[in-house]
């Protein structure tokens, strides 16, 4: 009976000490599943516009792709471009910002995604780039 006392006060007091300290995740590893991996910006609250003080960034002359604006549209927080280059038509999405048709525009070269759904504008684009920004020729 006294063995089997000492034994539980035993398992007792590791579990009790052993729910006190709780194991942090070592510096430098990754975020909790689906966590994202970037601070938001000043003044963002969660559950707000992912985008909330960011900006595109400028995009130097001479950076990649340039072409001719055929149209364009904004949605869910991005201008989608489809430009014309070299007689080819291909699509470009960026944070939003202001392209008007007839216009030139530069913008770096990406891997395209393939099949990309846009859920905001319920259309699925053959192959997009997502470029960090545009650059209007002329400016």
């Amino acid at each position: 009976m006294k063995k089997t006392l000492v034994v539980m006060l035993a398992i007792v007091a590791l579990a009790a000490t052993g729910c006190k300290k709780k194991e942090e995740a070592p510096k430098g590893m990754a975020p909790e599943a689906g966590a994202p991996a970037q601070q938001m910006p000043a003044g963002a609250t969660p559950g707000g516009d992912p985008h909330a003080g960011l900006k595109p960034q400028e995009i130097p002359a001479g950076s990649g792709h340039k072409g001719k604006v055929l149209q364009t549209m904004d949605s869910g927080g991005y201008t989608y471009v489809e430009v014309e280059e070299n007689g080819q038509k291909l699509w470009v999405a960026v944070m939003q910002t202001k392209v008007k048709v007839g216009e030139t525009v530069e913008f770096p070269d990406s891997p395209p995604m393939v099949n990309f759904q846009s859920k905001t504008l319920k259309r699925t684009f053959d192959k997009i780039i997502f470029a960090p920004g545009l650059r209007t020729a002329g400016k």
